[in-house]
């Protein structure tokens, strides 16, 4: 048996520039950190005693027969691309809600296929695990996803992901002195708004805006190295990068008209007059999980603004996707 714990992820800055559409013309970079919010993957082989071939087990249980029976379309991919023959059990486990914007779809998929790889008795290095979970997301099941999600996911950490032209990307940590991280940390609220999205419809109106939305995507890509600035300058006072994340949400706003919706404008407007500096929707919008950005001293106050939503504690991790059990005979 094999149980890989995969991170979900906050995207701080540059969503939208991790797009091949968009980073194949002009390149792309965004800032983001992995969370301990967790997807789990348990997989072991499944002895040839059933009528089914293969078990999986997440909101729905699947007995199938052969991968093509298979109905969750990560599964059906990752185990027909990997060419798997033999008969599997897998179970998912999530700390959070699927479909809320912290790249739990992406998490599932690189979790699988690490958790495949070790059941073959097979390590695999960060960056394959990553570029193998994009090509899968992006070409087998074709889904309009970006590229950060899986390189969060993968590497853990606070990071500044640069994506190339040529489809390559780079990860360069992000190195912050303790008590400045702390301080970033201690003001930041993750509140989930109650409703899910799909993303990938919602991207997909994003993708089809790109080319009209060229001057903002720039503004959302130089905001990356902006806020890095910002934080690595201890004397710069950390209510910036809140003034920033704000500017964010008001250009990611315009990439398509099914990024926020007239429930989620009120959450924030709401969040704001209660004393927050600024925030976003979290993903590619439409739902799931709202960022804020207060001070501590707020914190309560917005809270009970905004009470009817599920308010998450987190920290920031640094592990990315790792086999937490590894006992490839099942015992």
């Amino acid at each position: 048996m094999i149980i890989t714990r995969t991170p979900f992820r906050i995207s701080f800055f540059g969503g939208g520039t991790d797009y091949p559409g968009w980073y194949r013309e002009h390149g792309g970079a965004v800032l983001a950190t992995t969370i301990n919010k967790y997807c789990y993957i348990t997989c072991r082989r499944l002895p040839p005693f059933f009528d089914h071939k293969h078990r999986i087990v997440y909101s729905h249980i699947e007995n199938v027969g052969s991968n093509d029976e298979i109905k969750h379309p990560a599964v059906k991919a990752v185990l027909n691309w990997m060419q798997v023959s033999e008969g599997l059990e897998v179970h998912h486990d999530g700390d959070l809600p699927a479909r809320s914007g912290l790249g739990s779809s992406s998490s599932f998929t690189v979790g699988l296929m690490h958790a495949l790889h070790a059941l073959n008795g097979r390590m695999i290095g960060k960056e394959n695990l990553a570029s193998d979970a994009i090509h899968v997301e992006q070409n087998v099941i074709g889904e309009n996803v970006g590229s950060q999600d899986q390189v969060s996911a993968a590497f853990g950490g606070f990071n500044r992901i640069e994506f190339h032209c040529n489809d390559a990307f780079d990860v360069a940590p992000v190195i912050l002195p303790k008590m400045r991280r702390d301080e970033l940390h201690s003001h930041l609220l993750l509140c989930f708004t109650g409703f899910s999205r799909i993303a990938s419809e919602v991207a997909k109106s994003k993708i089809d805006n790109l080319k009209a939305r060229e001057k903002e995507l720039k503004l959302m890509r130089a905001m990356v190295d902006e806020a890095i600035a910002l934080l690595q300058d201890v004397d710069e006072p950390i209510e910036s990068f809140g003034k920033l994340l704000d500017a964010s949400w008001q250009y990611k706003r315009s990439l398509s008209d099914r990024v926020s919706t007239p429930e989620i404008d009120q959450i924030y407007n709401a969040a704001m007059d209660a004393g927050a500096i600024g925030g976003k929707i979290l993903g590619a919008g439409g739902g799931g999980f709202l960022l804020l950005f207060a001070k501590p001293e707020r914190h309560a106050a917005i809270k009970e603004r905004l009470s009817r939503l599920i308010h998450v504690p987190f920290e920031f991790e640094d592990s990315g996707s790792r086999v937490v059990l590894y006992q490839p005979n099942g015992l």
